[in-house]
């Protein structure tokens, strides 16, 4: 009977798992779903209401890890809402998988012995922070909540941009309570998910645990906080939650993308009792910081050597976001695994076009123009004469070749902006140079310079 149960139980997620994948393609789209999603296994799991899913690559667990996780959850508790986890793992690397929990209940860990483990990231650890003066106050507001004792302030209110390192703080908190004081209840959750089994519990219509749980925390730490905005009955809820845990004097750790104030459709009273703890904000990061990051994660890959200007063009282009910045390079570095090709500049342009056209600022092919005029020596006028001679014609080529490889400009409107010269001109340019580029080390110097002075 047990062993009919177990199959009927396998049948069912394998069911939800097609609809799950449908799902995906559709919200996804073919290319994304294709070079990510597709390669996603179901494999058996021990536990019935664990699904396991597995990658080929750590580069691929960790980019769905980071993008779909949560999404996974949902669709998979949308078709069997008896499931309790999803854990999305490297199949040949077995690493800790990542687990996302419907609850703070864990049915294997033994409720008199210590709280259940809360759903932290096990990438996201103070030793993998790197600090510079655009996040060393939160890193140390953070350090500081993290230690054990009564604590010197709480709540901690951080916040930042998307991709910027506030979730990373929020938990790395919750490893370095945990490891100083393994007893403790620690719930990790984001807004949203507060607000889903805070309704979840109305419609079940057992508040009760809900708000036990959550107010018997020793740390509660809450990501996206932007998100309850406008939810009367769940900031009704948040509210006595934050109160309590806080009269109790036990740590609380909040995230957002604005600071309190800037809070739109957020009741005052929370925003009162929030900036009464420390508020700390992370700013956008320096190019020091962007080259340390790369520096450090590229450390971490095997077997995999990331050359100097490939970092040079991901830390110089993607300046806003950490997050996209690492997935960048983890993309870089997935795409090198699996085609079996070198890293150099023009690899990592060709994997991460759209990413890279996406950060960079607009540049015009008068700009274009001009900076080829200037290091050749010639007059911008004569780049669009009719002169063929080697000394201009080159450069012209050069000109053109850059205008298609870093505008979105077509080929009649590149021909048109150099003395009105037909698309097949440009084409021919544009394909000439490439060769050169293979051959000719002062043609392919040249153009790396200008591409460089005009990306900068």
């Amino acid at each position: 009977m047990v062993t009919q149960q177990a199959g009927e139980r396998r049948d069912e997620i394998a069911r939800a798992w097609q609809t799950v994948r449908t799902h995906l393609r559709e919200s996804a789209g073919a290319r994304l779903f294709d070079q990510w999603l597709k390669p996603m296994a179901l494999i058996d799991s021990a536990e019935a209401d664990v699904v396991r899913l597995s990658l080929p690559s750590p580069f691929m667990t960790n980019w769905v890890r980071s993008h779909y996780a949560e999404r996974l959850f949902q669709e998979f508790r949308a078709q069997v809402p008896t499931v309790r986890q999803v854990s999305i793992e490297t199949l040949r690397a077995a690493p800790e998988p990542v687990v996302l929990a419907a609850s703070a209940s864990v049915a294997t860990a033994p409720a008199a012995v210590r709280a259940p483990a809360p759903a932290l990231d096990p990438r996201l650890t103070f030793d993998r922070f790197v600090v510079d003066t655009s996040n060393r106050v939160a890193f140390n507001a953070a350090r500081a909540l993290a230690e054990p004792g009564a604590p010197r302030f709480s709540p901690l209110f951080l916040h930042s941009g998307t991709g910027q390192g506030k979730t990373h703080l929020m938990h790395a908190i919750g490893h370095a309570y945990l490891a100083a004081v393994p007893e403790a209840a620690v719930i990790c959750m984001s807004a949203e998910r507060f607000m889903f089994e805070f309704v979840q519990a109305l419609r079940a219509r057992d508040t009760f645990s809900f708000k036990a749980r959550l107010r018997a925390a020793d740390l509660l730490l809450i990501d996206d906080l932007q998100f309850i905005a406008g939810k009367d009955s769940t900031q009704e809820e948040f509210f006595h939650t934050i109160n309590e845990i806080m009269a109790a004097g036990k740590r609380i750790v909040i995230t957002a993308d604005r600071c309190p104030q800037a809070l739109d459709g957020v009741e005052p009273r929370i925003l009162s009792r929030l900036a009464g703890g420390l508020v700390a904000d992370i700013k956008a990061p320096e190019p020091a910081l962007r080259r340390a990051i790369l520096d450090r994660r590229c450390a971490e890959l095997v077997d995999l050597d990331v050359p100097e200007d490939v970092r040079v063009l991901l830390a110089g282009r993607i300046t806003t976001n950490i997050r996209e910045l690492e997935g960048a390079l983890n993309r870089v570095a997935a795409y090198a695994q699996l085609t079996g090709d070198t890293i150099d500049v023009d690899f990592a342009v060709a994997t991460l076009g759209d990413v890279l056209r996406g950060s960079q600022r607009r540049i015009t092919i008068d700009e274009i123009q001009r900076a080829v005029s200037a290091h050749f020596a010639l007059k911008p006028l004569e780049l669009i004469s009719a002169r063929r001679a080697r000394v201009v014609a080159r450069p012209r080529q050069i000109a053109m070749y850059l205008a298609k490889r870093l505008t979105t400009r077509s080929l009649p409107e590149i021909g048109r902006k150099f003395g009105g010269r037909d698309h097949s001109t440009v084409i021919h340019a544009v394909r000439r140079i490439e060769e050169l580029r293979d051959s000719d080390r002062d043609v392919d110097g040249a153009v790396r310079q200008l591409m460089h002075q005009l990306e900068g």
